[in-house]
């Protein structure tokens, strides 16, 4: 295997370890990995491939924590349902956008995403929650503004979904991080084809990012559950590392505004 082989491995194994870990936050950090350690040249080339195998890591994730009786399947199947219809609308306007200054756009949500982050969520809720009718008109406006984001950046948006979940159902956060992902794998699969359609998507290198997710994404829910009291550290760890991640990004992609 080359070096880039290499890189792309363990680049989409610490994308899976963190969607497994925390249910979001490794995707946004998979178009950043994608342009700067694995060498892929073109922006748009870089999230209609991460779309894809982010895409493929969060249903691999999913059937983990299915497996687990973490997922709330109703809820889950709604959020998802309108944020397809998002993510659609948001992966064509992405397209359109230059892609370098798409890419400083993504830094400036990066620097929101920290924020978000370290805010700290509660894992307090409503284990039993289901789904009615008064509760239903909420996660339906929730995911469809999560997936137009979603598909706009070409990120997976489990750090959207994750709290989305929780406000509009008002589940606990294990039931989010587990119903989270059906969403994340729906919003990326729209995103990938999208992208597919205009050549915009590696395959090879989409193949072995998704290889090394799935066995980052089997670790890091492993570690998700014996953790759980101690994943609010956890997730702001992660938020400081995406603050570094965004001032770089803003660094390389200063000159295409400035232009």
């Amino acid at each position: 295997m080359s070096e880039q082989d290499l890189l792309t491995l363990a680049s989409g194994g610490l994308v899976g370890f963190a969607l497994g870990l925390i249910g979001g936050g490794g995707s946004i950090l998979a178009v950043p990995l994608l342009l700067y350690v694995v060498g892929v040249r073109d922006p748009h080339v870089a999230i209609g491939t991460s779309a894809l195998a982010v895409s493929a890591n969060a249903f691999a994730n999913l059937a983990l924590h299915a497996r687990r009786g973490t997922v709330k399947w109703p809820c889950a199947a709604t959020f998802a349902a309108s944020g397809v219809v998002g993510a659609l609308i948001g992966s064509t306007l992405g397209k359109l956008m230059d892609g370098q200054k798409l890419l400083a756009l993504f830094a400036l949500v990066m620097v929101a995403v920290a924020a978000a982050m370290l805010r700290g969520r509660s894992g307090e809720g409503d284990p039993d929650v289901r789904m009615d009718v008064r509760m239903a008109p909420r996660i339906v406006a929730t995911g469809l503004g999560a997936g137009l984001l979603s598909g706009f950046f070409g990120i997976g948006g489990g750090f959207l979904i994750v709290p989305g979940l929780i406000l509009s159902s008002g589940m606990p956060i294990l039931n989010a991080v587990g119903s989270s992902l059906f969403s994340v794998g729906a919003f990326g699969l729209t995103t990938a084809v999208n992208y597919a359609v205009s050549g915009l998507v590696d395959w090879r290198i989409a193949a072995l990012f998704i290889a090394g997710g799935v066995v980052g994404g089997a670790a890091g829910m492993r570690l998700a559950v014996r953790l759980a009291s101690r994943r609010g550290l956890l997730t702001r760890v992660f938020a400081f590392v995406l603050l570094a991640v965004a001032a770089y990004v803003l660094y390389r992609s200063a000159g295409a505004w400035i232009g």
